[in-house]
């Protein structure tokens, strides 16, 4: 029976990574090693098939028709190999190696990270590889074992649980609210300084979702700073800049320290939830039920951050 090489099986992980991921970059942080690497297992993979596997630019790789093909194939090797490697996790005892998670940038700072400590302290013998961002990540394709996000994204290969409401609010400083008053309703924000987010995947300004009664009001305010950073829109209003909305749990601190006070809470509420997603072929990895378990832990109702706003927001 012929029998590949390691060379060659390296080339195919290589290749099956960068045509997932669309460069030898990202393929080369999922796989922990360089980019020139990746490359160079894709170019001998190539000399060795005789078969052009991309059409390469300066930007992209495409794949040729060849190498759709392969790709396929190339996949279900992968898979078939972390099938393997999640079988042997699962007959360990405890937990122990590599967890991979991905968290976007403001979660991954207020919330994850502070609470990873902990888990450690339980978990000695598992690592954690933290990536901060909020760019869409294929977790199967980058071998990612557990995603935090907002909102249910829909994909069968995932399984999912919702952590907690993604609960926002609106904030000004005391300073601010002195000098120009406290709006007691979402049309008085005409009146008012305001200072908004946008969305650093779309470039789009984020509408302010209120309710009133039954009826959404939802509307682009007229901000004089607008910033794609949940955190620069809490130092700005917390500066004095305004009244702006932001998650509850980059706010929670700034409550507490009283220099940010809770505006027009009856009229906003939680339009989606945080998320934690696994992949399937992760269902019985010790590894993933203990750093679930833990977050059920961290985002226990009500949550510390929710309980500080709340416990500060206006009655009116």
């Amino acid at each position: 029976m012929a029998q590949i090489s390691l060379d060659r099986l390296t080339g195919l992980i290589a290749f099956a990574r960068a045509a997932s991921l669309g460069s030898y970059t990202a393929a080369a942080r999922a796989v922990g090693v360089s980019p020139s690497a990746v490359s160079k297992s894709v170019q001998r993979l190539e000399v060795h098939l005789g078969l052009k596997l991309f059409s390469r630019t300066t930007r992209s790789l495409t794949l040729t028709p060849e190498g759709r093909d392969l790709h396929q194939r190339a996949l279900r090797l992968i898979q078939e190999a972390e099938a393997i490697e999640q079988a042997a996790v699962a007959a360990r005892s405890e937990p122990a190696g590599m967890l991979k998670v991905t968290v976007p940038l403001p979660i991954g700072v207020h919330i994850v990270a502070p609470a990873l400590p902990r888990f450690r302290e339980r978990y000695p013998k598992l690592s954690v590889d933290l990536r901060l961002g909020d760019q869409f990540v294929d977790l199967i394709g980058e071998g990612v074992d557990v995603a935090i996000r907002v909102g249910d994204l829909k994909d069968s290969r995932l399984i999912s649980r919702q952590l907690a409401p993604h609960s926002i609010c609106a904030f000004a400083a005391p300073g601010y609210l002195a000098r120009r008053g406290a709006p007691q309703r979402p049309e008085d924000l005409t009146k008012h300084e305001c200072v908004n987010f946008r969305f650093q995947s779309s470039g789009q300004a984020f509408r302010w979702p209120f309710m009133r009664g039954e009826r959404p009001l939802e509307f682009i305010p007229d901000a004089g700073i607008v910033t794609d950073n949940s955190d620069a829109v809490a130092a700005v209003i917390a500066a004095g800049g305004g009244i702006g909305i932001t998650p509850s749990f980059v706010a929670a601190p700034y409550v507490r320290r009283g220099e940010l006070v809770p505006l027009l809470s009856e009229f906003l509420r939680p339009r989606s939830s945080i998320m934690a997603l696994w992949p399937e072929s992760r269902r019985g990895s010790p590894n993933v039920k203990v750093f679930i378990a833990h977050l059920a832990d961290v985002f226990a109702s009500p949550t510390p951050w929710d309980a500080a706003v709340m416990q500060f927001a206006d009655p009116s």
